[in-house]
């Protein structure tokens, strides 16, 4: 008896591999596998111990799927939200942890991180971005500066609409460095467009070290800027982070001469 029972076991398993095969889900053989004798011992029901082997296989196909969409974002480095140095920005922790959930997503909602160079704006956008590839979303990241030559590029090449309609399939991009470089009129007017096409439709993280009242200058355009801030801020979250930054530490360097008289909540 307990031969044949050996045998039916092992026929069944070799089934449920070409099966898994078929399915093109591989794990599915290993979990039925280690979770067998465990459903047996534990008195499983039928149903207790399929759905336990399908959440093994999803869960490892979210978190498979959830690596390919981090490589694929570009992030200058991988930086986490549980990397972060909240002693140095203890008063936004707190609404860091409530976007990391991903609910701003879903609701085509922006995030602006406004402060002084170093203080961990690049950081928090990366790893909310690594969060939001968690939840399922693809993601872009690349600087104010690369946005606006990738969206010349298909400007020159006749493929504007269909570039910024592309786009618009990521549930994120964040755009890095706003303010460090001063936009052309023609630059400006491009990143305009690329706001423009995502409002009310797919979110957007900003970073800058400027004040929105400085944003006119770099674009520019008074009239660009306003516009601008105006899709941008209607649906967001806008954090300033405050200090000096990390990279002066231990240098005897309190301030830049760039940020010491600014106040980025303007």
């Amino acid at each position: 008896m307990a031969t044949k029972a050996k045998s039916d076991t092992n026929e069944a398993l070799k089934q449920l591999t070409y099966l898994a095969s078929a399915l093109k889900a591989p794990r599915i053989t290993e979990a039925a596998g280690r979770l067998a004798d465990h459903a047996r011992d534990a008195g499983w029901t039928h149903e207790e111990y399929l759905a336990a082997v399908l959440d093994r296989e999803v869960a490892a196909r979210n978190a498979s799927g959830a690596q390919l969409r981090i490589r694929a974002a570009g992030f200058g480095s991988r930086k986490t939200i549980e990397e972060f140095d909240w002693d140095a920005q203890p008063a936004v922790r707190q609404q860091i942890a409530s976007l990391a959930s991903g609910g701003f997503l879903t609701e085509a909602r922006n995030v602006v991180l406004l402060g002084p160079p170093g203080t961990g704006k690049t950081h928090l956008a990366t790893g909310l971005g690594i969060a939001a590839a968690h939840h399922g979303h693809r993601v872009l990241f690349a600087t104010a500066t690369e946005w606006v030559t990738r969206l010349t590029d298909a400007h020159r090449a006749g493929r504007l609409p269909q570039e910024l309609a592309r786009l618009r399939r990521y549930g994120l991009i964040i755009v890095d460095e706003v303010g460090y470089l001063p936009f052309e009129q023609d630059a400006a007017n491009l990143f305009f467009q690329l706001v423009s096409s995502r409002y009310e439709h797919a979110s957007l993280i900003l970073t800058s070290n400027l004040p929105f009242s400085g944003w006119g200058g770099v674009f520019g355009d008074q009239a660009v800027a306003a516009a601008m801030i105006d899709r941008v801020v209607h649906h967001a979250d806008v954090l300033t982070l405050k200090g000096a930054s990390y990279r002066l530490r231990n240098r005897g360097i309190d301030t830049l001469p760039s940020i010491r008289t600014q106040d980025t909540a303007d």
